[in-house]
């Protein structure tokens, strides 16, 4: 479909996206005609777009004659047409002075960093704290109870603390044996790691590493918390002026899972990513665009932190902005953790 697409239907459409997105109106040939100098006739326009509806990037309202995007149309306008942008210097020195300005603890990074890009965009700001893609044992603790009853306690290197009640019949003499031995064997470990190691532990510290493998399994596979700013932003364009469409900017917002799934995803890949109307993975996306950017320290320790919006986004502004505010964070990360 792409090879039917000639230089002319490409600036055509180009330009057809920029002003909806601009305007928020449907664009007729008569739009472009009267702000672009193409040298065309005005019904070799109107053929062109005709062409780019009939090949799926633009449609048209039943109640205009003019036309507007499609996702598939946003889509390659993203991949295609919009080149590179970056945010103006001046709010660049206003984003690295406000981050200056902040406490130096991670928390605090995280929330600014999702309030000002929802500043800077005018729309919904999602941020994620980074953690540890594997986590790492620190220490193991085992605790009597009562007879046979222990307390498992485990702290990782990212800083968790998970405790778990055991049957263990073993005596205090025994519990201290197993708590050193694991510690000398396991620490800063990963899961994977203890699976590996499990045949060179004693019987009892091999039973307990492997009750501490599905503990860190979870740890893994749990996303941090989601931060949020900016949904007076969203709503506030137009296409959320519907009920509907604000009920389901919401539930987007509010669904952890659906959030989950996305920032996995986003954590697996360099660089900004741009999902437009869940793209046939996410269905609770649609009619709604995501620019997406991981950040953090190589692929360890990292977060995620993007923008919600409709899919008439401002996309090169949201681009610039998201990967401005993503790569000064790992430049924090990378200090708060003392590597260079």
């Amino acid at each position: 479909m792409t090879d039917e697409l000639s230089p002319r239907r490409r600036t055509i459409m180009g330009l057809v996206i920029r002003e909806y997105i601009a305007s928020g109106i449907p664009v007729g040939s008569r739009a472009i005609l009267d702000r672009y100098e193409l040298g065309v006739s005005p019904a070799t326009i109107r053929n062109e777009m005709a062409a780019l509806e009939e090949l799926g990037f633009l449609t048209h309202p039943h109640t205009s004659a003019g036309r507007v995007p499609t996702e598939e149309g946003y889509r390659f306008f993203v991949e295609h047409l919009l080149g590179d942008m970056t945010l103006p210097s001046e709010e660049r020195l206003l984003i690295r002075h406000q981050f200056g300005q902040a406490r130096a603890e991670m928390d605090q990074w995280v929330k600014l960093a999702a309030a000002v890009l929802a500043h800077t965009v005018r729309n919904v700001a999602l941020a994620t704290a980074p953690k540890a893609v594997n986590s790492r044992i620190k220490r193991v603790e085992l605790i009597e109870i009562r007879d046979g009853i222990v307390l498992l306690v485990l702290v990782t290197m990212e800083g968790s603390v998970k405790q778990q009640m055991l049957n263990l019949p073993l005596l205090q003499d025994d519990l201290h044996r197993v708590t050193n031995e694991l510690n000398e064997q396991l620490t800063g470990r990963t899961a994977a790691e203890i699976r590996a190691q499990n045949p060179f532990l004693s019987p009892w510290a091999a039973d307990v590493a492997n009750i501490l493998v599905p503990i860190m399994d979870r740890l893994d596979s749990r996303v941090s918390d989601i931060y949020r700013e900016g949904l007076s932003h969203a709503l506030a364009e137009p296409e959320f002026a519907e009920g509907d469409m604000i009920r389901r900017v919401v539930e987007i917002i509010e669904a952890r899972p659906l959030l989950e799934s996305i920032v996995a995803k986003t954590r697996e890949s360099d660089g900004v990513q741009v999902i437009i109307g869940g793209e046939g993975r996410w269905r609770e996306l649609s009619n709604v665009s995501l620019v997406l950017s991981r950040y953090g320290v190589d692929d360890d320790t990292t977060g995620v932190l993007g923008v919600l919006g409709p899919l008439r986004m401002p996309y090169g502004r949201t681009i610039s902005a998201v990967r401005y505010v993503s790569t000064l964070m790992s430049e924090l990360l990378r200090e708060f953790y003392g590597q260079t």
